[in-house]
């Protein structure tokens, strides 16, 4: 998930902080999880978390008996989603991030990611530029084309959750361009125009693109 994390809750002590933060993101009557909850998934069925972080959403896609690939760069992060899994054998933790082509990328950390590597892995990057990462502070990590993934699969996906700080747009235009988006029934995309402005004019030219091609139906880029 994204970064939810108000001043008032930086505020809390640490136990109370990492709380009040699950809560937020994990609260029943949010929107996007409602969404999320409404479609039927089961054995059988095949779901992608991309950006699982530590995997509060591949935990929901996966009780329902569904195979998920969950996709996590940030080794700290990663060692977490691993052992909280390991007991799950319909889940696969992939040490990897997505974009638009293979290949290794630095992943840049967040600049509080010394007080709590994991807590503040959610904000890790891989843009330079954003603005609350430390650029001197990274971690080289592989990078797996999510098109040619999802079209190397036995199955259709059922659905895709994609959290991945701000690479968003060129993964989804990927998607549209491979013809991988045929493959996908459901894909829930969380932009980052609102906190990078560098993001908003292709984000903008995206959600055209989706509106224009009438993939609507498919690719909702409402998720928070």
């Amino acid at each position: 998930m994204a970064e939810m994390v108000s001043d008032s809750a930086r505020q809390m002590n640490p136990i109370r902080h990492i709380a009040h933060r699950i809560q937020a993101m994990l609260d029943p009557t949010k929107d996007t999880i409602r969404a999320l909850s409404r479609i039927p998934l089961g054995p059988g069925d095949v779901a992608v978390d991309c950006g699982a972080n530590v995997g509060d959403i591949t935990d929901i896609l996966s009780r329902r008996g569904a195979t998920v690939h969950a996709f996590e760069p940030n080794p700290n992060a990663f060692a977490r989603l691993a052992a909280r899994f390991a007991k799950r054998p319909h889940v696969v933790c992939i040490p990897k991030g997505v974009a638009p082509q293979a290949g290794t990328a630095p992943l840049f950390m967040h600049v509080n990611a010394p007080e709590d590597p994991v807590f503040w892995s959610t904000g890790s990057s891989l843009l330079d530029f954003k603005s609350n990462v430390d650029t001197g502070t990274f971690a080289q990590v592989e990078l797996v084309d999510l098109a040619e993934f999802v079209l190397a699969l036995d199955s259709p996906v059922k659905v895709v959750k994609m959290d991945i700080e701000g690479v968003e747009c060129a993964v989804v235009n990927r998607l549209i361009d491979s013809g991988a988006i045929s493959r996908i029934e459901h894909l829930f995309v969380e932009t980052h125009d609102h906190r990078i402005p560098e993001l908003k004019a292709e984000t903008d030219a995206l959600r055209a693109r989706v509106a224009s091609e009438k993939l609507d139906a498919i690719i909702d880029l409402t998720w928070k």
